[in-house]
Order: C-alpha cells, then structure tokens, then sequence
C-alpha cells in the first residue's frame, strides 16, 4: 500500500504529477497520524524548467535536496510564512519535483482542526500547498525525509481518477518563469472543493 522507492525513480515528472492525485499523504508526528487525498498537484521539470529551483542546474545547500535520488520530501519556506511540501522524483542528478498543493482530509481531522484553527469541512483547511502542509504538520524538519519509512510517507489506497476528472492549466505564482509559466503542469481533481484557486 506505502509506495515503494521504484515509484518516485519514474524519469517521468508530469506523468506523476497525475498519478499521485488520488494518492493517500500520512505524517506521523509524536504519535499522532493525519492523512489527506492529494487532490492537486505540480510537476517541476528540473534544470530545463524556468519556475523549478533547479532551472540552469542552479545548486544551493536549499536546492541539493532535489539533485539526489528519488522518494525523499523537499520542504521549503515561501514568502517566510507558509512551508510547502515537495516529492522529489527521478534518478540522482535529475531535480524533478512535485508540488502537492491541495488534500482532501482523510485521517485525523480534528489534529488538522486544532492546527489550522478551523473546521476541516472549510476547504481552507488544506486547499493551498501552504494549507495543505500545516494541516498535515509539515515544516522544514520533514525536509529530506525518506519517504518510504514511517514519518512522512504515501500510499495507494485504489483510487483512481478518468482523464476527463483530472484537469491540467499553468502552474500558480510562477510569473517569473516568462514561457514556462504558462506550460500545463499543474493538476487537479475536477469538482473537488479542496482544490485551490483560480479552478475551472
């Protein structure tokens, strides 16, 4: 059920960006379990993307995350307020990622509740890559977490969407990546109320 390491070393970058929406993201933090749906998502195509981290094999003590093998977390801090969290993929030396950017809650919504200081039935609560990280207790201490051991990890729970649920449109706050901020790389579940704005 876990998703084993041969999954994130798919070269494939936009492939599982829409595959991993459906898929079930746990955090276990002092005892406590929360899970959510990932309901949206980005894909980040390495040193060739303008949006990426990346971009020009561009390496910092921040960005070596995304230059080693797949299935480990990259968890950053925007604007200094809210963290995101990212699933590396592909081979070492190859710095895809995956922005989640929205979950449905699943498991232990009343921890999201206390830490999102709302009702999980308000789509606010993890509608967002911000959101979405805070409710599940995601911080820069979940930076570089293997994703197959048991702090942070994804599972595949058979859910599974047409390609008609599944819409694709430009990535969110990436105007500076001129052309590549308008290449379809951002998925999403059709309907769901989780998922971020601007939805169609």
């Amino acid at each position: 059920m876990k998703l084993p390491l041969s999954y994130y070393l798919n070269q494939d970058v936009i492939f599982l960006a829409k595959d991993l929406l459906g898929k079930i993201l746990f955090t276990e933090i002092d005892g406590q379990i929360t899970a959510g749906v990932i309901v949206e998502t980005e894909a980040y195509f390495g040193v060739v993307d303008k949006a990426s981290h990346a971009y020009g094999g561009r390496r910092t003590e921040r960005t070596e995350t995304l230059y080693g093998q797949g299935g480990v977390s990259y968890v950053y801090l925007c604007y200094g307020i809210h963290h995101l969290f990212n699933v590396v993929t592909s081979v070492e030396g190859e710095p895809h990622a995956v922005l989640v950017r929205a979950v449905e809650p699943l498991l232990g919504q009343e921890i999201m509740e206390l830490r999102r200081k709302m009702s999980f039935t308000k789509p606010a609560i993890s509608s967002g890559p911000g959101s979405a990280a805070k409710a599940l207790g995601i911080d820069r201490n979940f930076n570089r977490k293997d994703l197959t051991e048991n702090e942070i990890w994804i599972e595949d729970h058979g859910i599974r969407f047409s390609p008609e649920e599944i819409v694709a449109g430009p990535r969110i706050g990436v105007a500076y990546a001129q052309e590549d901020a308008l290449l379809p790389w951002r998925f999403y579940v059709k309907g769901n109320t989780y998922v971020s704005k601007p939805r169609s």
